[in-house]
């Protein structure tokens, strides 16, 4: 039997934790030939060899470097540049993961051009379309033909809306496929030493923070406010904000530096401090939040990630894309209430959090079963 061309599409960093999973399984299936695409959406040093030799899969054997800028922009550059990979290569499938302009982008032209649409994270709804992500989705899921959930909920809201519900198969969480991945071969040699240094130097509770959405971050008055309820948490314990650069592009222009701590270089004893630090790689971040006594954030894919390993979660937005995480989960949802947060993050210091469960299926076996369910479509 001919082989089916699928081309697995990422556009940043974290679609490829997510394909990667996907990619070994199928890559070890007679059904397929994989193509991996990068669309380049966001240029990022920390993607070298070894990044890809970490996730356990190859280089991408296309890169289109369309690079940063608006939407429109990068949506419509990685449409003409996907497109003519396309017409050389044909392909049978093109899969595309999460809710990146890349995701919607790559699903056009597959669409126009005659290939099935696979959409891995398919159904996930914030119900704020305010949220471009958000429009992603929906308009990613309006042309999908195979769909695969992380959650039953995700499930729903594509059968509510018409999807044959023959095409939608929960199968699982990519994410926490990879995360037990690296967990598995995580070992002290594949952290950086400004990271183990920093762990050594804290004897006690810490907590994790990510920060970024311009929700939190473009306004000064929102972001001075979750500034100040965080170093009243860092006068506490360490908090370690590995930042963003827009954040810290915003906290310096507005002038709220003098919240920010630097991370001892030499050792010693760390008691406190909200802890700056550049953006840190997977491993090196996972490293630190994996033992942390809780983690703040506003990623999407930190609140799947701490609710996998039951690390209480407090997610610094209005909304989320993965209620499984709040209803079953160990993640809540305090948006920008800085009052709330502290409340909320001094009863998980002090082991008062609520009862939480992993998800179903979120057992780090996704990718095999999107294999199954594709190898079924290709009569296998």
């Amino acid at each position: 039997m001919k082989k089916k061309k699928i081309f697995v599409v990422a556009g940043a960093r974290p679609n490829f934790m997510k394909i990667a999973p996907i990619v070994r399984a199928m890559d070890a299936s007679p059904a397929f030939e994989t193509v991996i695409v990068h669309t380049g959406q966001h240029y990022d040093h920390n993607m070298s060899g070894s990044f890809f030799a970490e996730l356990g899969i190859r280089r991408p054997d296309h890169n289109l470097e369309v690079g940063s800028g608006t939407h429109a922009f990068q949506t419509a550059s990685v449409m003409m540049k996907f497109e003519e990979i396309c017409l050389t290569d044909r392909p049978d499938y093109v899969m595309v993961v999460g809710d990146v302009n890349s995701t919607i982008a790559a699903g056009l032209v597959a669409k126009k051009l005659g290939a099935s649409l696979i959409h891995v994270e398919a159904g996930l709804r914030s119900g704020d379309r305010l949220m471009p992500e958000e429009i992603n989705r929906l308009a990613t899921d309006a042309i999908t033909d195979i769909f695969f959930t992380t959650e039953k909920g995700a499930t729903a809201n594509l059968v509510s809306t018409g999807c044959d519900p023959g095409r939608v198969h929960f199968v699982g969480n990519v994410m926490i496929d990879n995360l037990f991945y690296q967990l598995g071969r995580l070992e002290a040699s594949a952290v950086s030493g400004e990271v183990a240094t920093l762990k050594q130097s804290i004897r006690g509770n810490y907590i994790c923070l990510t920060m970024h959405r311009p929700s939190n971050v473009d306004n000064p008055e929102v972001l001075e406010a979750m500034l100040a309820a965080l170093g009243d948490l860092a006068g506490e314990v360490p908090v370690i904000f590995p930042c963003h650069p827009r954040s810290r592009k915003n906290i310096t222009r507005f002038g709220l530096d003098g919240y920010l701590s630097e991370p001892p270089i030499n050792g010693g004893t760390v008691k406190e401090g909200l802890l700056c630090m550049p953006p840190l790689g997977y491993n090196d971040f996972l490293y630190l939040w994996k033992d942390a006594a809780l983690v703040i954030t506003d990623s999407g894919g930190l609140q799947e990630e701490t609710t996998a390993l039951e690390i209480p979660c407090i997610t610094i937005r209005e909304n989320t894309e993965r209620p499984v995480t709040v209803e079953v989960g160990s993640n809540l949802i305090v948006g920008s209430d800085g009052e709330r947060l502290k409340a909320e993050s001094l009863k998980a210091l002090s082991g008062r959090w609520k009862p939480c469960t992993v998800p179903e299926l979120w057992d780090g076996h996704a990718g095999e079963r999107i294999t199954s369910v594709l190898e079924g479509a290709c009569g296998i």
